[in-house]
């Protein structure tokens, strides 16, 4: 792919899943009123069907796949390509993997099945997707299919693949090639193992497929997890980060992820939808705040971004929904002078304890404390270039072996900070160091499995309440060594709550202050003997942001960015090849307006913000984009003040 290549920032992904009882497809459908749709709204990249989840193909073939429906003589797909390559707008193209109902009611011996032999996906009374077994002949089934593709419409602009999760399947293509390869069918780990080979024999497969018939064409595999992208990303021409916040993905899987995905050397795009809940929400718009929300937190992040919908099956786009997508979109475009080419700056290298993609927990509360703490910083793994961070957070739950041991060592010797938390770099049960650096004596996990309590020393306790608080999660019994320091202590309760002896209603009341740590300080290493992250993320208790923020003072010294504002308003600095640095300001509230739905509906604006941003030399002008209006600054001690007046959404500030 040539270098000059840039990913377009403005896409719709124009999802097609049309069931072959349906019997008016493209109907209606008019090439150029569609591209004026299209180009209306501020779209340059739209993908297109060429197959759909219930296995129909929307072109002109005589393969019986071709759907039913679809009207006579009419190349769908083909019209939508030309016409959007007249109006100058990208069209990579969209085939569906493992989803394929067609295949399933022609072939079952295809699906994947699993160890009781019952069919992976929906039940045969269920209104769902069967899931096939790429083991089966039903990979070349697919090859042959983009083959075609990749023949009538080259040269493809891209190939989307989706529906490519790694399928764990007992049907007898499965059992057959696991046998010869090595692998006992019988043991939950081999069929995992093989499962994850199958995937990625057919990535590469399909990738060369493509690269080989349009060398300049994109390649992605959809919901693989994002985890596995150090050994994934050599079939991947760019990363997209499926997160759509109203349909379970939830408001903080989009920047949880985009953290660990930009440090890799390829484009990155965030895809949410228009829907008001999920994908094929017909008829459900979500309000504006949502969408300029959404979009304008991936450029923030420095993504591009990709606006999911679904045509109509007569071929008519929603004029409602292109409104809607337009205004997001015209924003987009405005700010694009400013995102082009730009780059996170960062301090804080954070580890992260899952690959599971819908993983709350420890890794929610890491990412949603540091947002809410203004700090910059990127998501690492034990094989990230770990030295481009001041400072470290090794969660709880995080597993170090000998070999990041040695990294972490090493990282501490040249002078970086780390803050660990709960059973990180402890043994199982807790009584002895599996990382021998941290300057603690563990003595087990505590006695008292529902409360204990905090009590701040005045090294950590700015803006802390004097009083005890609260910890609603289990401990660890730990005492300082080598010359480091309590900041803070426990104090333990009076007994732990049971059924033989409780207190009042909830909790019991703090006894007396222990022997033990709430939080140790020793140089350069920080500890906090809880769960504080995955306490954060259940409970919400400010006190524990409050000592990891104090923490990472002592550790880190003066932050990049500091913000005089509420914890809802995110803040990241990004840095473009011109030198030109930008601070985006966001500042919408999803609010839990349903048992399962959160939704932004207003943009509150906020007023006279306050900020502050290290910068090692005086900046010539500092100004809002894009509006070009020149603020008012001082710079003392490497670092720029000044005061946004208003910022109503999403803000972006310049210093050139």
């Amino acid at each position: 792919m040539s270098k000059s290549f840039k990913l377009p920032g403005r896409q719709v992904h124009l999802d097609f899943h049309t069931s072959p009882a349906i019997g008016d497809v493209g109907s209606d459908f008019n090439a150029i009123d569609f591209a004026k749709q299209m180009k209306s709204a501020h779209v340059n990249s739209v993908t297109l069907f060429a197959k759909c989840h219930h296995g129909h193909l929307y072109y002109n073939t005589n393969r019986p796949e071709r759907h039913p429906g679809l009207k006579s003589g009419l190349n769908l797909l083909g019209e939508q390509v030309e016409a959007l390559h007249k109006a100058g707008i990208r069209a990579p193209i969209y085939l569906s993997v493992l989803w394929d109902e067609y295949a399933a009611q022609n072939h079952p011996e295809w699906i994947a099945r699993e160890v009781d032999g019952k069919p992976v996906g929906a039940g045969p009374l269920a209104a769902g997707w069967r899931v096939l077994d790429m083991s089966s002949p039903y990979q070349d089934y697919l090859a042959d299919q983009t083959s075609e593709v990749l023949r009538l419409f080259k040269p493809v602009d891209g190939i989307f693949f989706d529906i490519c999760w790694d399928q764990p399947s007992l049907n007898n293509y499965a059992i057959a090639k696991m046998v010869r390869q090595g692998f006992d069918p019988e043991i939950e780990n081999d069929r995992k193992a093989y499962a994850h080979r199958v995937v990625i024999d057919y990535m590469r497969r399909f990738h060369k497929m493509v690269r080989d018939a349009s060398p300049n064409a994109t390649v992605y595999f959809n919901a693989r997890p994002l985890a596995n992208l150090a050994e994934e990303i050599q079939f991947l021409e760019q990363v997209e980060i499926e997160a759509l916040p109203t349909g379970d993905w939830g408001y903080l899987y989009f920047p949880k992820n985009v953290r660990y995905v930009r440090t890799f050397d390829r484009e990155y795009i965030g895809m949410t939808a228009r829907f008001h809940k999920s994908w094929a929400d017909f008829g459900g718009l979500k309000p504006y705040a949502a969408l300029e929300y959404e979009t304008s937190q991936m450029i923030a992040h420095g993504a591009k971004c990709s606006i999911g919908d679904q045509l109509h099956p007569r071929g008519t786009l929603d004029k409602a929904a292109y409104d809607l997508i337009g205004k997001a979109y015209a924003h987009i475009e405005s700010a694009e002078p400013y995102t082009e080419g730009a780059k996170p700056i960062t301090q804080i290298g954070l580890f992260q304890t899952s690959n599971d993609r819908f993983s709350a927990g420890t890794d929610d509360g890491t990412v949603r404390m540091l947002t809410q703490l203004k700090h910059q910083f990127d998501v690492v793994t034990p094989d990230s270039q770990l030295d481009r961070h001041e400072l470290l957070i090794l969660p709880e739950g995080l597993s170090i072996d000998e070999k990041l041991g040695k990294r972490l060592d090493k990282y501490l010797k040249a002078g970086g900070a780390i803050l660990a938390a709960g059973q990180t770099g402890l043994n199982a049960d807790a009584t002895a160091l599996t990382w021998k650096s941290l300057p603690i004596k563990p003595q087990g996990l505590s006695p008292y499995t529902t409360t204990t309590y905090i009590r701040f020393g005045k090294e950590v306790a700015r803006d802390v309440p004097p009083t005890d608080h609260v910890m609603y999660e289990r401990g660890i019994r730990v005492t300082p060594t080598n010359g480091a320091s309590a900041v803070a202590h426990v104090v333990e309760p009076y007994f732990d709550r049971s059924w033989q002896h409780f207190s009042s209603h909830f909790q019991t009341p703090p006894d007396k202050v222990s022997k033990f740590a709430a939080a140790i300080l020793s140089g350069r290493i920080g500890y906090i003997p809880y769960p504080i992250f995955s306490a954060f993320a259940n409970h919400g208790n400010i006190p524990y942001r409050l000592l990891v923020r104090n923490m990472i003072q002592h550790l880190l010294g003066e932050p990049l960015l500091q913000v005089d504002g509420p914890s809802s308003l995110e803040a990241t600095v990004m840095r473009q090849p011109t030198g030109r640095t930008i601070v985006h300001l966001l500042n919408y509230c999803p609010e839990r307006r349903t048992p399962k739905l959160d939704l932004v509906e207003d943009i509150i604006p906020l007023f006279e913000v306050r900020m502050n941003l290290k910068l090692s030399k005086k900046p010539k002008q500092v100004y809002l984009a894009p509006q070009k209006t020149p603020l008012e600054f001082e710079y003392a001690n490497g670092r720029v003040s000044l005061i946004v007046p208003k910022v109503e959404g999403h803000q972006m500030i310049a210093f050139e």
